[in-house]
């Protein structure tokens, strides 16, 4: 029996992650989706998980279906969904130390702000997914903005700090934005502390 999994309107990587997910449970599964770049990165988790894979379009959406032909290998799909997550986010594989992600804005990239929110909130969403996970966040700047109560990336880095990730505040730029009341996740710190933590990063990452 197959179930459907309905991935239309999610922001790179949740398709491919809420793909994983069902075909680790289910023998088949069909993927509803409606963009390539959705169908490409579940092409490759299904090449690297030996599943089988089709594609049909209907209606303005995309229907790939999947079929495993084996037991589930938990590696191979954790690997498979990695390097899906990490077509969004450019991460080096290896390197020595821990990683560090710095954001220094409340968007993502320059150009429009609109699609700059939509493409922070897939980032710090995607961070949760990565293996090992970062060892620290530095929110500076206008990135300390994220960190408040009302932003729309809070519960992803509540969940991050809960999973052992620090999470650095800048204090200068929370002083400056007058945000003092308002932190809802991470701790205040110092520039001192901040410059200490990226010079003794193995990899550093700021989108």
């Amino acid at each position: 029996m197959k179930i459907t999994v309905d991935a239309r309107g999610l922001a790179c990587p949740e398709p491919v992650l809420r793909a994983k997910k069902a075909i680790a449970e289910n023998e088949a599964v069909v993927v509803i989706v409606d963009n390539e770049v959705a169908v490409e990165n579940i092409r490759r988790l299904a090449l690297k998980t030996g599943c089988g894979f089709s594609v049909v379009e209907k209606e303005g959406a995309i229907e790939i279906s999947l079929v495993r032909t084996g037991p589930a290998n938990d590696f191979r799909m954790e690997e498979a969904a990695r390097e899906a997550a990490l077509s969004c986010v450019a991460v080096p594989e290896k390197a020595a130390g821990p990683l560090v992600v710095v954001l220094s804005d409340n968007h993502m990239g320059r150009g429009d702000d609109v699609l700059g929110d939509v493409l922070i909130r897939s980032f710090v969403h995607t961070l949760m997914q990565l293996k090992p996970l970062p060892a620290t966040i530095i929110c500076y700047n206008a990135g300390v903005k994220l960190a408040v109560k009302d932003s729309p990336v809070l519960d992803d880095l509540q969940q991050l700090a809960k999973a052992g990730v620090d999470i650095v505040v800048c204090g200068t730029c929370v002083n400056f934005f007058n945000l003092g009341e308002q932190l809802g996740a991470g701790r205040i710190s110092n520039m001192y502390d901040i410059a200490e933590t990226m010079a003794a990063a193995g990899r550093l990452v700021r989108p």
